[in-house]
C-alpha cells in the first residue's frame, strides 16, 4: 500500500515554515481575542504563550512516528495495525478534513455576509471558492505549497495595520498581571489551542518534503511565528479595548481595522476581509488536498477524481448552515475534534508507534 513519491513533486524543507503557519493562522484570527477573554480576562495573553509553547511537544511527537514509519500517519496506522485495520482507522480522516474546509469556508462566507453584502448568496461563493481551490490542487503538491508561500507573504501587510491602534492603546489595561486563577488561565490555554490547530497537517505531506530532518526547525519556526503574531495580537486588543467593550465586538480585529485612516481609502476593513480570502484560500486548498490524499491512499482513487468528489459534498453540505448559531455549532464541533486527535490521539499513536518499535526489534 506505500508509495512512493516522485523527488520531482517533492518540497524544499524550509518551505514547511509556510504551511504549518498558514494553517494556524486563519479565520481564528478574526475573532479569538473576545472567546479568551471570557474565562481568563485580559490575563489571556499568557494562555496564548502556554497554548502555543505546547505545540512544540506535540509537533516533536509527530517527528518521531514520520521518522519510525518513514512515511505519513497512514503508514503509522498499518505499521501498528496492520494493512487492511490502518486503511480503516485512516479513512474516518477524510470526515476530518471535510468538516476543517467546510468550516473555513462557512465561516469566511459568513464575515462577508455581515460586513460586506449580506443578500450574497452561500453556495456560489462557495462554488467559487471550490472551483479555485480544484485548478489549485489539480497541479499537484507544489502547486499548493507555492500558493501557501504567496498567500502568506502578499497579505503580510496587514500585520502593521494594527500599529494604527497604538495611539488609542492603554496599557494599563493589562495590569494586574496573574489576577485570574489558575484554572481560568488553562481554559483559555484550551480554548486558544482551538485557534491554534492545523500543523496536524504535517502528518499526511510529510512524504513529499526532500530530507524531511531538515524540515524540523522549521516547523518550529513556523510555530513559534504563530505564537508571536497571535500574542502581539491579542496584547494590542486588549490595550485597545476595554473588557466591556471587547465583549460586544464578535470581530475584534475587524473592528481595530476601523481605525486605520489611509489617503485612498475610507473602509479599511473591507480591504482587511478581502485580503483575508487569500489566507483562507491555502487553508481549504491544503485541508482539501489531504482529505483527497487519503482517499487516494486508502481506496486507490485517483486523487483529482477525489478532489471532485469532496468538493461536491461540501458545496452541498454547506447550504444546512444559515444562522450564526448553526455556523458556531460547526466551528466548536470541528475545535473539539481537532483538540482530541493533537493533544489525545497523536500522544497516543506516538507510544503505540515506540512499542511495536520495540516488539519488533525483539
Amino acid at each position: 500500500m506505500e508509495q512512493l513519491v516522485p523527488e520531482k513533486a517533492k518540497i524544499s524543507p524550509f518551505l514547511v515554515f509556510f504551511l504549518v503557519h498558514t494553517m494556524q493562522f486563519g479565520i481564528g484570527v478574526l475573532g479569538f481575542q473576545r472567546i479568551i477573554a471570557l474565562t481568563a480576562g485580559y490575563d489571556a495573553w499568557i494562555s496564548v504563550i502556554f497554548a502555543g509553547l505546547t505545540i512544540h511537544v506535540i509537533l516533536w511527537m509527530m517527528y518521531k512516528i514520520l521518522d519510525t514509519v518513514n512515511g505519513d500517519i497512514i503508514s503509522a496506522h498499518t505499521y501498528i495495525f496492520g494493512n487492511m485495520i490502518g486503511r480503516m482507522i485512516s479513512l474516518p480522516f477524510v470526515l476530518y478534513f471535510l468538516c476543517i474546509t467546510l468550516t473555513l469556508l462557512r465561516s469566511i462566507i459568513e464575515v462577508v455576509q455581515v460586513w460586506m453584502f449580506q443578500d450574497m448568496s452561500t453556495f456560489w461563493y462557495a462554488f467559487a471558492f471550490c472551483v479555485l481551490a480544484i485548478y489549485i490542487i489539480f497541479g499537484g503538491f507544489r502547486t499548493v505549497t507555492g500558493i501557501a508561500f504567496f498567500c502568506v507573504v502578499l497579505p503580510s501587510y496587514l500585520i502593521f495595520t494594527f500599529f494604527f491602534a497604538i495611539p488609542y492603546a492603554d496599557v494599563r489595561n493589562l495590569l494586574p498581571i496573574f489576577d485570574h486563577p489558575i484554572k481560568g488561565l488553562l481554559k483559555a490555554a484550551y480554548q486558544m489551542s482551538l485557534t491554534y490547530l492545523g500543523y496536524e497537517v504535517l502528518l499526511f505531506f510529510y512524504p513529499f518534503i526532500k530530507d524531511p530532518q531538515k524540515s524540523k526547525k522549521w516547523a518550529h519556526w513556523g510555530i513559534l511565528f504563530t505564537t508571536i503574531l497571535y500574542t502581539l495580537i491579542t496584547i494590542t486588543t486588549f490595550c485597545y479595548f476595554s473588557e466591556g467593550q471587547l465583549q460586544k465586538n464578535i470581530w475584534a480585529t475587524l473592528a481595530i481595522w476601523k481605525v486605520v485612516e489611509m489617503p485612498f481609502v475610507e473602509r479599511f476593513e473591507y480591504i482587511g476581509i478581502a485580503n483575508w480570502n487569500l489566507v483562507i484560500l491555502p487553508n481549504v486548498c491544503i485541508a482539501l488536498w489531504c482529505a483527497s490524499r487519503i482517499l487516494k491512499r486508502v481506496t486507490n482513487l485517483k486523487q483529482k477524481y477525489g478532489v471532485l468528489l469532496l468538493s461536491l459534498v461540501i458545496l452541498i453540505t454547506i447550504n444546512f448552515f444559515k444562522t450564526r448559531e448553526q455556523v458556531n455549532l460547526l466551528i466548536d464541533f470541528t475545535g473539539k475534534v481537532s483538540f482530541f486527535l493533537n493533544y489525545v490521539y497523536i500522544p497516543l499513536l506516538f507510544f503505540l508507534v515506540l512499542i511495536v518499535k520495540k516488539v519488533k526489534k525483539e
